[in-house]
């Protein structure tokens, strides 16, 4: 029994960071081993108002730990580094909608004969078997935001790295700061440490 409820706690915990979609790309012919430090070169200027300072605080935090797991120190603006990163964020609303079905064992429609005076096929409501589903659909607006991590070569200044991702974002602060190191992971998984 103490095995299911640790599955379910895993579970929840899962899809709690599910709904992150992120796609990356990079230059191959770069060995990304020569790089051991980056500079912070700070948020874009159009970055969205929605991201509170707290927000940004959270997301530079765990993305100089991901550089870390890289073997890259990441050092503030103006420090100087092999690399340079920045950070956009874009938010859109947008329209979701979706399906719910309940299902009720106690009401039944069953296909018998009879239809109109006696004759043909006919639904009816009464005893019978596997109960009777309904499904109601809503639709709610949501706010989803774009976080773009663009990472160049300082001395070349040339794009080497970049990736996006994508999720709701969620009202409650709290959930954002658990969520905030799952999405910087997402951006840097692809990451090469060797050149390919």
């Amino acid at each position: 029994m103490k095995n299911v409820f640790a599955f379910i706690l895993l579970t929840l915990t899962f899809v709690g960071c599910t709904g992150i979609k992120t796609s990356s790309d990079y230059d191959p012919t770069i060995d990304f081993s020569d790089y051991k430090t980056a500079e912070f070169y700070g948020w874009d200027k159009n970055t969205s108002d929605d991201l509170n300072d707290f927000d940004r605080k959270r997301i530079v935090l765990a993305l100089t730990e991901e550089f870390q797991k890289k073997g890259i120190e990441l050092k503030e603006k103006g420090s100087g580094g092999d690399l340079i990163v920045s950070l956009y964020l874009t938010t859109e609303q947008r329209s979701e909608i979706t399906a719910t079905t309940t299902h009720n064992p106690n009401i039944h429609v069953y296909v018998g004969y009879g239809g109109y005076y006696g004759y043909g096929p006919g639904w009816g409501y009464g005893p019978g078997y596997g109960g009777y589903s309904t499904t109601h659909i809503s639709e709610s607006e949501i706010n989803e935001g774009t976080l773009i991590c663009s990472v160049f070569d300082a001395e070349k200044k040339q794009l080497i790295y970049e990736s996006i991702s994508r999720k709701t974002i969620d009202e409650n602060p709290q959930i954002r700061k658990k969520s905030i190191p799952y999405i910087v992971r997402s951006l840097m998984r692809e990451y090469p440490k060797k050149k390919k």
